[in-house]
């Protein structure tokens, strides 16, 4: 398959026996706002995601959407702090993984916080989940904090995660941008 991909037009193009165009573009409407909570829901079970000491509503955040033909498959929510621009939650559907969608999700919110003169992205991720952590160091982001026990508390216990990892600490990535 062959894959490109036009972050200034937003559009990114999947190329297999027939072209289709995704568009990556902020939500607009109560139906895509309401489509990025069913996912968040899909993917965490909840709605709220803890993160850098803050409890967050997805669905209520600023956040671009993946979509094509009305169909959301990606989003990608931030929220703005003192000092940073926070990536929240970032989900996309399996079937449309590794096709940069991700990336470009990525790019909109790095986009967004150029625009705002902001230079720190943040975003973090559990322990257990060594392909986030490996997707977002591919993208310039290095780990720089350890929140030791944060996830194992919310939950009031610890969970196992992806390949049977306990899921206890939040690891912290910061990017900086120019």
């Amino acid at each position: 398959m062959r894959r490109t991909c036009d972050a200034t037009n937003n559009v990114l193009s999947l190329h297999k026996k027939t072209t289709s165009k995704f568009i990556i573009d902020k939500v607009n409407t109560d139906r895509e706002r309401e489509a990025t909570r069913e996912l968040v829901k899909r993917f965490w079970g909840e709605e709220e995601q803890l993160t850098f000491d803050k409890k967050f509503t997805v669905a209520e955040l600023p956040t671009f959407i993946a979509k094509s033909n009305n169909n959301i498959f990606g989003f990608i929510s931030f929220a703005e702090t003192a000092g940073a621009t926070i990536i929240v939650a970032l989900g996309v559907l399996p079937k449309y993984q590794d096709v940069r969608i991700g990336k470009s999700l990525v790019k909109k919110v790095e986009d967004e916080v150029k625009k705002l003169q902001r230079k720190r992205l943040l975003v973090s991720a559990s322990n257990d989940d060594l392909p986030a952590l490996a997707f977002y160091q591919s993208l310039g982001f290095q780990i720089y904090e350890v929140k030791p026990n944060v996830i194992a508390e919310k939950h009031g216990k610890v969970l196992k995660g992806i390949g049977g990892l306990p899921i206890r600490d939040e690891l912290r990535l910061q990017k900086t941008l120019s």
